[in-house]
């Protein structure tokens, strides 16, 4: 049986431990109101041979990466995922790796902030505005132009 995308994540959501699932569905429903209509992707974190290589990956929106030989791949901007202490969220494409830190670092509240990667241990350690403004940044700063 093939599930569909919205299926997968509703899955993958509900299968975590309280506070995470909570956690992650007010995240999930979050974005979702932050980023109307975009495209919905879900990762299982699993290569083509079926191994696990990464957790698995809520995505939202759509990025194109450009390859230096000239190839592309589309990607979701925007990730949620749960890992071992809490949870991720991923702000993919943004060209200046210190750009998250550097703004939003010290307002965000109880997370480290690396790259493209902000992690926290439950929603109630940050600042969901800080969030926000920073997921919706990192949207306008990829945006294709």
């Amino acid at each position: 049986m093939h599930m569909n995308v919205q299926e997968q994540i509703e899955k993958y959501i509900t299968s975590q431990p309280e506070p995470k699932r909570s956690d992650m569905q007010a995240l999930h429903t979050y974005i979702l109101q932050t980023l109307p209509g975009c495209k919905l992707w879900f990762d299982d974190g699993k290569n083509s041979e079926g191994k696990v290589v990464s957790n698995p990956n809520v995505g939202y929106g759509s990025y194109t990466i450009k390859y230096a030989d000239g190839k592309t791949r589309e990607i979701y901007q925007i990730g949620l995922s749960a890992n071992t202490t809490g949870i991720s969220v991923y702000i993919l494409g943004i060209k200046d790796k210190k750009y998250l830190a550097e703004t939003y670092g010290k307002t965000l509240g109880k997370a480290s902030v690396t790259g493209y990667c902000i992690k926290f241990k439950q929603l109630k350690d940050i600042n969901v505005d800080v969030l926000e403004t920073a997921i919706r940044d990192g949207v306008e700063l990829t945006k294709e132009k």
